[in-house]
C-alpha cells in the first residue's frame, strides 16, 4: 500500500469593507465570533500589513446588523476590550 501525503488546502476568507468615503478594501477574516452573554458579534481581520517587528497588524470591529446591512463599529467599552484581548491571546497560543 502506498503512503500518500495529504495536503490540506486552507482557503482564506475575504470580506469587502466600504469606507465612509465609498472606497472599498478587501481584507482577510481571521476570526468572527459572538459573546453569548452580550450577543455582540465581532470580527478580527487583517490587511496583511506588518509592523516594525514584522508582526501582522490585526483589526477588531464590532459587527452591527441592526440596519440590515452589516456595519463595522469600533470597540469603546473597556470591559469589552478585555474580553476581546482574551480571545486574541487564545488565538495567538493556537498558532
Amino acid at each position: 500500500m502506498e503512503n500518500q501525503e495529504v495536503q490540506e488546502k486552507v482557503e482564506k476568507k475575504m470580506m469587502s469593507i466600504v469606507a465612509e468615503d465609498g472606497s472599498v478594501e478587501e481584507v482577510e477574516v481571521i476570526l468572527a465570533f459572538e459573546f453569548k452573554d452580550t450577543k455582540k458579534e465581532y470580527v478580527i481581520y487583517t490587511k496583511n500589513e506588518r509592523d516594525e517587528n514584522d508582526n501582522v497588524t490585526v483589526y477588531v470591529s464590532n459587527v452591527d446588523r441592526s440596519s440590515g446591512e452589516p456595519k463595522l463599529l469600533g470597540v469603546e467599552d473597556e470591559e469589552e476590550w478585555n474580553k476581546i484581548k482574551d480571545v486574541l491571546r487564545e488565538l495567538s497560543k493556537a498558532e
